[in-house]
């Protein structure tokens, strides 16, 4: 007899527990729903209200400092392929432009965020574009990767120093 009861009680057992989970399962899904509802609600929801743009300065600003830090990174890649080669000629180059990495992705974001810093970290951050690109030409001929640096190093200045005009 105490073995009917074991198993009565291992059914019911298993019945609480796939009951529980059926439970759990359902509420899971509902929420899931719910929030999708929520979602294409957002959706239908219009931005237009939101004028909110960027200035042309801002912005030509950002763009610029993103290809100083696109165009550094490719320098400092070839750098490093030089230098695994043996060639440190160009760790002028490569350490000028770990520097205006840091210094433009940090004006790119100051510039993005309409900060009230943004003008006098811009003239810091045309010292160390001016670095740069001087560390950069003097490599400007052998390797194309410096000059193409060194080019969106002068035009980021210029950009900058047209914005704080």
């Amino acid at each position: 007899m105490s073995q009917n009861v074991t198993a009565i009680n291992g059914e019911e057992e298993v019945s609480r527990h796939r009951r529980d989970l059926l439970i759990g399962a359902t509420a899971i899904a509902s929420l899931s729903g719910l929030g999708a509802m929520r979602v294409a609600r957002a959706e239908e929801h219009s931005h237009e209200h939101h004028q909110h743009t960027i200035d042309q300065g801002r912005l030509r600003v950002i763009q610029h400092a993103t290809d100083c830090v696109n165009k550094g990174e490719i320098c400092i890649e070839h750098c490093l392929q030089l230098f695994k080669a043996g060639d440190t000629s160009v760790a002028e180059c490569a350490e000028s432009a770990h520097e205006m990495l840091a210094s433009c992705t940090a004006m790119g974001k100051l510039a993005a965020y309409d900060s009230r810093h943004l003008k006098d970290f811009m003239r810091v951050c045309i010292g160390v574009c001016e670095d740069c690109e001087k560390a950069c030409r003097e490599h400007e001929n052998k390797h194309a990767e410096c000059k193409a640096c060194a080019d969106s190093c002068a035009d980021c200045i210029s950009v900058c120093k047209e914005y704080l005009a």
